[in-house]
């Protein structure tokens, strides 16, 4: 039956929009680019060039109200802020300039954080928490206005998710943005990765509420859907809340994330779509987190080296080198 699933040997199939893998670290790792695809490199580049007409040409093959990792390339792309507000103004098309305000939504939101900083609220300074609302008041303004236009997207919701939390709107809020994003898609694994988020202490929940939810979405989440990744975040959350470093290291934390692994990302059915690397990256930091020694192989095996360096590893000390010595592992 594998064979039948994934060619010849159990192997899966070669991806034909593979963007070919970049020079090798004498360490074997390499950094992850535009999510390993030629498509979206493509769309990176028209980002780059501040080309419109080819923006919306590479985002053809995508769906720009589920595909929230390709959005995510242009958000975290310096000098999109720079066009982006014209292609709004000047397009006539309601379907184009829905795209352009999620773009747009998007980009002022990562903006607006890179200005915030990841520094402690304390020593954020007035000024940086000026143009940090500045600029969420704009990504609220085009998010809102990107759903009004398109209805039944969900990535306007999760963007507002996060919007809602850096602004501190409240929890009634945040719980309605929640459940309007969950009505369009019960199973957006980034809507209750940003709702993990919502519910740890440093933003108001109570310890063990988000791995309760992450949890609950598990149990509701189909055999090789990627949902299942919401139980690695938890984990790595509660890592970055506790004052333990080793606190994940128990026999029961590594056996429920070898459950989800399998019922998730090593599941035959598991579906790699652009970006699938990050989930991967997403496991082996909390496996690793965990000291697990057998199914973080598989693991860092499937990713031959692939290394996401904005997501997870940001929360760790020199990441590179802590991904490079688990590969080195294995």
């Amino acid at each position: 039956m594998f064979g039948k699933l994934f060619g010849r040997g159990g192997e899966r199939p070669a991806d034909p929009h593979a963007l070919p893998v970049p020079h090798r670290q004498k360490n074997g790792v390499y950094t992850l680019r535009a999510l390993g695809d030629q498509r979206v490199h493509a769309l990176v580049e028209a980002a780059e060039a501040g080309d419109w007409d080819a923006v919306k040409t590479a985002l053809a093959p995508f769906d720009a109200g589920r595909d929230h990792q390709v959005l995510g390339q242009l958000a975290d792309r310096d000098g999109v802020q720079d066009w982006i507000g014209r292609a709004v103004e000047e397009e006539k098309d309601d379907e184009h300039r829905a795209t352009a305000l999620l773009i747009s939504g998007k980009r002022h939101l990562s903006w607006g954080w890179e200005a915030r900083t990841s520094d402690r609220a304390v020593n954020v300074t007035q000024e940086q928490w000026r143009t940090f609302h500045e600029r969420l008041h704009i990504a609220e303004e085009h998010l809102f206005a990107a759903a009004e236009l398109r209805p039944e997207w969900v990535t306007p919701w999760r963007s507002l998710l996060t919007s809602g939390r850096g602004m501190s709107l409240g929890a009634a809020v945040n719980e309605t943005r929640r459940d309007a994003a969950l009505r369009r898609d019960p199973l957006d694994l980034e809507c209750h990765i940003e709702w993990v988020s919502q519910l740890q202490p440093r933003w108001g929940g109570e310890p063990g509420e988000a791995l309760a939810y992450a949890r609950d979405a598990l149990a509701r989440a189909p055999r090789g859907h990627r949902l299942g990744c919401v139980i690695a975040i938890a984990h790595i959350e509660d890592w970055v809340e506790s004052d333990s470093g080793d606190c994940l290291r128990t026999d029961e934390i590594r056996a429920e994330l070898r459950q989800a692994a399998d019922h998730s990302i090593l599941h035959p059915s598991y579906e790699r779509q652009p970006g699938w690397q990050y989930d991967f990256n997403l496991f082996a930091m909390a496996l690793s987190l965990a000291d697990e020694r057998h199914t973080i192989r598989r693991v860092f095996q499937t990713l031959d080296g692939a290394y996401t360096d904005s997501w997870p590893w940001k929360y760790l000390a020199e990441p590179e080198k802590r991904f490079a010595r688990h590969h080195r592992r294995v």
